[in-house]
């Protein structure tokens, strides 16, 4: 296997590490790496499970749906922490429920019959995490007025701006971003509630890569923030560090989708 593809299914704002990581790894390796980011995201995903791209940035939630086929042809590579104290230094993040600064709504429970939008129906920290979270309080997608697939956590962000919704689940991370991108989105925006903690987005590898290879690209991200340029990578996006994560670390999602499945999710 001579040149590696390595691609991403998160947020649109975090293309500018995914490009310096494969650059990275090219130089860590002595081997071509192309980052594959030019096409949407799905097919990104599509060329991951063809086998047609090797390494994947990817939400928690597919990941368990891949590792737990029987079968499996990828693995968990590694998984970063971030730096901010709420995360304890620890691989997980949060899902922080946000409205409009002049909202009058103050916790999840103000938001019953209000105007709710969700990334993807397949995201965790969008969509899964709230069905957990409405299951256990024994209620349904109902509960709120209106639901709204934006397509994306900044679409989401832009609506709540635009106050053509009330309130949104967004990715900590993606969230923490958006705020050292749009440092005036803190006078507009404000948390009501978080819903988490659930294990961060792992990195993913295809078993097609020799398992030599693959230890010596697993070591390399693990001990990524201690040599200056790694550090310096990481450092632009809020990450502390790569962990060595087990595939039990992700059990967390596993019964949150468990409990989350429990209830419809339908847009209205």
């Amino acid at each position: 296997m001579n040149r590696l593809k390595l691609t991403s299914c998160m947020a649109p704002n975090a293309d500018g590490f995914v490009t310096s990581l494969a650059q990275y790894l090219a130089i860590q390796l002595v081997r071509p790496i192309e980052s594959c980011l030019d096409i949407p995201w799905q097919d990104r995903e599509k060329a991951f499970d063809s086998g047609d791209i090797q390494i994947c940035w990817i939400c928690g939630l597919p990941y368990i749906w891949k590792v737990d086929k029987p079968a499996p042809q990828v693995e968990l590579l590694a998984t970063p922490v971030l730096k901010a104290s709420r995360y304890k230094n620890a691989p997980v993040y949060y899902s922080d429920v946000v409205v409009h600064k002049d909202s009058q709504l103050f916790s999840f429970a103000d938001l019953e019959g209000m105007r709710w939008s969700y990334n993807e129906p397949l995201s965790h920290s969008g969509a899964y995490v709230v069905r957990d979270h409405l299951a256990s309080m024994g209620k349904d997608c109902s509960y709120f007025g209106k639901v709204i697939e934006s397509g994306a956590h900044q679409n989401s962000i832009q609506m709540i701006l635009d106050k053509q919704v009330d309130a949104s689940a967004i990715d900590s991370w993606v969230l923490e971003l958006e705020l050292i991108k749009n440092p005036q989105l803190a006078s507009q925006l404000r948390i009501i509630e978080t819903l988490g903690p659930s294990s961060f987005p792992p990195w993913m590898i295809s078993k097609q890569v020799p398992a030599e290879l693959r230890r010596k690209i697993r070591n390399i991200l693990t001990k990524m923030h201690l040599d200056p340029m790694g550090r310096s990578i990481l450092n632009k996006v809020e990450i502390s560090h790569f962990a060595a994560t087990e595939d039990r670390d992700y059990d967390p999602i596993r019964k949150m989708a468990q409990n989350a499945e429990k209830i419809e999710w339908a847009v209205t």
